[in-house]
């Protein structure tokens, strides 16, 4: 089975979008909490509803990964509100990503779990640099690029802010710094003391974090700029509302707009006209980022977008499961750098492929769950390349710990763990990263591809005979064609020891023989 017929055999599990399916995207920030509901008509998205809540997670973290409990209720509650809203929306329509608030928890399962159960929905943790790729499609989906131009996008949150070059529709340079308007307040205004001298310092040591991509941005260059989400836009605002600009933001406006906002010596007490009493204590944080980005990328103009990374998730979720599955060139381009027997990852997930087929009625296993069990036959062998000593130990953390376009933080712990789990004794911790609802699928997709990678270990490239799986509780049974299988010894003891390596599966395997 080919990639593309995974592809075809995950659709009729879940479903592609139909004309007037709904859809929603839900990004839960530092600052605010978000949610976009569209309907899928013609081919095209129509945004039907929109809601915001500020909860400024952001603002309660501890600075030891801990959340204050007055501020996780606070979260808890808006999420609850907001699944009232998509709760007759099916959860493959529904996406909710957390950002840079949830990555920095310690214990981000002691946040997640109770999250989930008031919204109702899954909720997924992204990658700064994730986070920078849905920025960059929802902003250019909403202003379309011209052919050959090329933008850079700055979008300003409550814990980071992330520049991105893209061109099209594809980004070409992602990043993500730990600067944002919360945590920028937080940590150079903690007593909310304004002062020319404070301003100043703050403003160099940004300058100084930015130093690390700028000058590799500026080399590679852009025709325009646009600002993303609600700290450019309220800066945006606030330079038309001063008659600095008429909406965007220029280099020349950013010093007399930071002069009258130093006029006040606390936050509290910051008078700008059109300024938000939401906006007001974390405005400082934002400017002071923004005007650190105009210094050091050497900007004169920024314009402002309508979009921002839930718009992003949305038109993300088109794409996913069909062709255009960023996913899949990710998993391509890994195979590509890493070197990857091609024919030997095919026949492993052709043979995955087979199992699941058989058994995914049983064990209700979905569309989704086929996809990342191919992904992970595909890049088994990814450890190769570094050791073949424990190569399943090393690919394993090579992709839990890179950023892989497309994936979110779970579905790459997913993905870590079958590949950690597919050969030798599995610790009882491969696992311990994934949340309780995606363990049963991620355990019995671990144990057919460790099956699949077995009747593969001799990498023959002769057509294996049909394969034969019953699935039924716990415990999977193979049935293998006994002439074939009585002609590979090793194989046969391979599979007898097997039952000892999988206690921590929580599953059985059973092997019978026919013909």
């Amino acid at each position: 089975m080919s990639p593309a017929q995974t592809l075809a055999l995950a659709e009729t599990l879940t479903p592609p979008l139909a004309d007037g399916d709904m859809l929603a995207a839900i990004d839960l920030g530092s600052n605010s909490y978000h949610m976009v509901v569209a309907r899928y008509t013609m081919g095209q998205l129509r945004i039907v509803d929109r809601l915001r809540e500020t909860v400024r997670m952001g603002e309660g973290l501890d600075g030891k990964g801990g959340l204050r409990a007055d501020v996780r209720q606070r979260a808890l509650e808006c999420l609850s509100r907001f699944g009232q809203r998509i709760r007759d929306i099916p959860p493959t329509r529904v996406r909710a990503l957390a950002t840079n608030a949830v990555r920095r928890l310690s214990a981000p399962h002691a946040f997640l779990a109770p999250a989930e159960a008031a919204l109702g929905h899954a909720i997924e943790v992204v990658s700064g640099r994730e986070e920078a790729r849905l920025i960059y499609l929802g902003v250019a989906h909403a202003q379309p690029p011209k052919p050959g131009h090329r933008r850079l996008v700055i979008d300003i949150g409550g814990g980071s802010t992330e520049f991105i070059i893209g061109e099209g529709f594809e980004t070409i340079e992602r990043e993500s710094l730990q600067v944002g308007c919360i945590s920028s307040t937080q940590r150079f205004f903690p007593n909310g003391r304004l002062s020319r001298r404070r301003w100043r310092d703050a403003l160099t040591e940004i300058e100084a974090e930015f130093q690390q991509f700028a000058n590799a941005y500026r080399a590679l260059g852009w025709h325009e700029v646009l600002g993303a989400s609600g700290t450019n836009k309220a800066i945006g605002e606030l330079c038309a509302a001063m008659k600095l600009t008429k909406g965007a933001v220029l280099a020349e406006a950013l010093p007399p707009l930071r002069d009258r906002l130093l006029q006040a010596s606390h936050i509290d007490q910051i008078d700008l006209p059109g300024l938000s009493d939401d906006r007001r204590p974390i405005i400082a944080g934002g400017l002071l980022v923004l005007e650190a980005a105009f210094n050091s990328l050497g900007l004169g103009r920024m314009a402002v977008s309508k979009a921002a990374m839930r718009e992003g998730v949305l038109y993300d979720m088109l794409g996913r499961g069909g062709d255009d599955d960023p996913r899949e060139f990710s998993i391509r381009n890994i195979m590509q750098r890493y070197g990857i027997d091609t024919g030997q990852a095919l026949r492993v997930e052709r043979t995955a492929v087979q199992l699941f087929d058989q058994v995914a009625r049983d064990w209700r296993l979905s569309g989704d769950d086929l996809l990342m069990l191919a992904w992970a036959a595909r890049l088994h062998e990814l450890g190769l390349t570094i050791a073949h000593s424990g190569y399943h130990l090393h690919g394993a953390y090579v992709i839990e710990h890179s950023d892989i376009a497309g994936f979110s933080r779970q579905e790459q712990q997913f993905l870590a763990a079958m590949v950690r789990s597919h050969r030798r004794k599995i610790p009882r911790s491969a696992f311990d990263a994934l949340p309780d609802r995606l363990l049963a699928a991620a355990r019995r997709l671990s144990l057919l591809l460790r099956v699949s990678v077995l009747l593969h270990r001799g990498h023959e490239k002769q057509t294996m005979p049909r394969l034969e799986a019953v699935a039924a509780g716990d415990t999977l049974t193979l049935v293998l064609d006994r002439e074939w299988l009585e002609s590979r010894p090793l194989l046969r003891a391979d599979l007898d020891g097997e039952e000892g390596d999988l206690h921590a599966l929580g599953l059985r395997l059973q092997v019978s023989t026919a013909g």
